[in-house]
């Protein structure tokens, strides 16, 4: 796990993933500079922290290459809840975890239902209920 992919700085739309001084962020907005005569286009990547909640930028080159989070989606069962996490299972691996509950979620993760979680560079989130219960 902890895989990443490099693409070009100004190829990257709001809502896609980047990893921001080893944070894994998404893109709120992407603006480029018109190059000079003689100078190469410039990019500015706004994103916020996927698990920090921080906003970062940065600004680089457009054609510069940045690191960008390969995503696992995985399905898990929750089986405790302990206040802001939750306990849950890999129904692939059966591998046990704890996740943080995100605050729109709290009402309705209840043990027993089925979750879908992210891997992102080898940490974990709660992604989702199955089943359209979001």
């Amino acid at each position: 796990m902890g895989e990443t992919t490099r693409e070009a700085i100004k190829s990257l739309k709001p809502g896609r993933y980047v990893i921001i001084d080893g944070e894994p962020c998404k893109v709120l907005s992407v603006t480029t500079s018109v190059a000079g005569k003689h100078g190469a286009a410039k990019a500015r990547l706004e994103a916020i922290g996927v698990f920090d909640g921080k906003r970062r930028s940065i600004v680089k080159p457009a054609d510069e290459e940045v690191e960008v989070p390969i995503i696992e989606k995985r399905n898990a069962q929750v089986i405790a809840v302990m206040g802001d996490q939750a306990q849950i299972m890999d129904l692939e691996t059966y591998e046990v975890f704890e996740v943080n509950i995100p605050e729109e979620m709290k009402e309705k993760i209840k043990e027993g239902i089925e979750v879908i979680y992210w891997d992102i560079v080898g940490r974990k989130m709660l992604f989702q209920i199955k089943g359209g219960g979001e």
